[in-house]
């Protein structure tokens, strides 16, 4: 037999990366099983405790040439462990408890490791087949979560090739985004001689219906994503207006009302009202109810930002917090939240189906009209089958599995502030009324001052808080033993001084009450190995007459 050419040896090396699997003994055979049989083990042991400077890091990864010649995938796999696991975030560690990303639960590992395997594409039912009505089930049962409707209602409407009662998408930027889009297209619909804001573009449609522009209101306490949609969608950001929240941070519904009645008066166009179920920073939620009212009132498109809060309609007991959610036109629920899957599934669900119809896009090769392909109705074409994620979990861990878990979080956060509380040197800043809170450290003598303070004396000693407040988080982080995040509020208690904060999402059910107090307790470890920081409090508090 003659000796094979290197083009021939190159195509068959290649060949057999689709063809035959890694060995059992093989780096990469061995971080299966590992993952399979212990996830928290494997992280914990290979990503590093002690933070690399992010410089550092990039070195490891600065070069721009494509390799033009293949590596062993034993040995690609050993560098990715060192160079880029081990300078991972261990994002499911129960002391990780600064962001909304937490542990998963262990059987969605194989079942990410089949989705991506099948390799199905949702946008046509022609390379997803089953994929396709197994999505719409499960839209139909978060819809169903949400607006409860009689099952003729989802007998109708769930398969229904010409209306669509939701779609998933990578996150709830995109949620929002295409929530919006469905109210600018229906709001500037077709109209005599007018073919629509899709076809004609927004200032055609300002000039058809007579509007000087078009604005959509939401909390002070809104995701910055919704700006984006402002954005994206053509309206500006001018015209993103942000409504001030009250000492609970929700919306200030007389602040609404007064802001929709100058826009209208004005020769503007509320397009939209949006309520938060669930804030980024502090996990409240709005009236939501009440803003249904003001919306219905300026015959404003209704959108609900539950993100986060969405997946607490689970619970029994908690699902009276998101009162008059059912009244929303379209909701956004990201399942990577609170429903514990990976990262890239979110939803938004639509009340009528007939709503997407305003954004409607066919193509012959692909998005044919009549077809039940998804892509007709999203903004992203191609993408993965991560409903089949959220499907299992919802059976797998079911209804009470979601209650249990989403009860836990709540208590846990409430137990967290208690401990807060008993502290002489920390401070809860915002209560938690889903599993969110926020609070910072202040020196002991400083906290009871502060109770009697004045706005100027405010003032003058929270620059030195933040400065501390700052050590201590980012000391923390780069310490790599636990994690909490921080954000800036303007509490009403402070006379609205922008506040640096300690922010935590307990939503990880492995996080324990020892857990949390070995946080406190480094957290004033870190706070008293800078005493310069702490006198600079002191020394402010003298100047301005809060401390004698």
């Amino acid at each position: 037999m003659a000796p094979k050419s290197t083009a021939e040896a190159s195509m068959e090396a290649l060949y057999r990366i689709f063809t035959v699997p890694e060995a059992p003994d093989s780096t990469l055979g061995k971080i299966e099983k590992h993952l399979s049989e212990n996830l928290e083990g494997f992280l914990s042991s290979h990503i590093v405790t002690q933070e690399r400077p992010l410089h550092e890091i990039e070195r490891d990864f600065a070069y721009s040439d494509i390799p033009e010649q293949p590596e062993f995938v034993s040995d690609h796999t050993d560098k990715l462990l060192k160079k880029l696991v081990a300078q991972s975030v261990h994002t499911a560690s129960p002391r990780f408890i600064g962001h909304m990303t937490s542990a998963l639960p262990y059987f969605l590992l194989p079942l990410a490791k089949l989705m991506v395997g099948l390799n199905q594409n949702l946008v046509k039912i022609e390379t997803s087949k089953a994929f396709t009505p197994m999505e719409r089930q499960t839209l139909g049962m978060m819809h169903h979560l949400v607006y409860g409707e009689q099952p003729a209602f989802y007998e109708r409407w769930m398969h229904n090739a010409d209306h669509s009662l939701g779609a998933f998408c990578s996150g709830g930027t995109i949620a929002n985004i295409s929530a919006l889009w469905v109210a600018r297209n229906n709001l500037l619909a077709p109209r005599d001689d007018f073919a629509g804001v899709a076809a004609e573009g927004l200032a055609a449609g300002l000039s058809a219906y007579g509007y000087k522009r078009l604005v959509v209101l939401v909390s002070e306490r809104g995701h910055y994503s919704l700006s984006k949609a402002a954005d994206v969608l053509g309206i500006g950001r001018k015209n993103f207006v942000s409504v001030p929240a009250d000492e609970n941070n929700r919306i200030k519904l007389d602040a609404l009302r007064e802001i929709a009645a100058q826009v209208t008066a004005e020769g503007g166009r509320v397009m939209a009202i949006v309520g938060i179920a669930g804030t980024t920073e502090t996990g409240h939620i709005d009236p939501l109810r009440e803003m249904a009212a003001v919306a219905k009132e300026y015959a404003a498109h209704f959108h609900v930002d539950a993100a986060w809060g969405g997946a607490t309609l689970m619970s029994s007991t908690y699902r009276k917090l998101l009162d008059g959610i059912e009244l929303a036109d379209s909701l956004t629920i990201d399942a990577h939240k609170q429903m514990y899957v990976p990262m890239g599934a979110g939803m938004v669900l639509f009340k009528d189906p007939a709503l997407v119809n305003a954004i409607e896009h066919h193509a012959e090769y692909v998005i044919r009209r009549g077809s039940k392909d998804l892509g007709s109705h999203t903004m992203e074409g191609s993408r993965p089958g991560m409903a089949m994620l959220v499907y299992s979990a919802l059976h797998v861990m079911g209804r009470t599995g979601y209650e249990l878990l989403i009860d836990t979080g709540i208590e846990r956060a409430k137990k967290f502030a208690t401990m807060i509380e008993q502290q002489d040197d920390f401070e809860v800043i915002s209560y938690p009324e889903l599993c969110l809170l926020t609070y910072r450290y202040v020196p002991s003598e400083i906290k009871a001052a502060l109770v009697n303070a004045t706005a100027e004396q405010v003032a003058a000693v929270t620059p030195h808080l933040n400065i501390l407040t700052r050590f201590i988080q980012k000391t923390q982080r780069e310490n790599g033993r636990s994690f909490v995040s921080r954000t800036k509020l303007n509490p009403v208690k402070y006379h609205r001084e922008g506040t640096l904060v300690f922010r935590t999402v307990l939503a990880n059910p492995l996080t324990t009450a020892e857990m949390l107090a070995e946080i406190i307790a480094e957290q004033r470890e870190i706070a008293a190995s800078a005493p310069s920081l702490r006198q600079h409090i002191l020394d402010a508090a003298k100047r301005c007459g809060l401390t004698a």
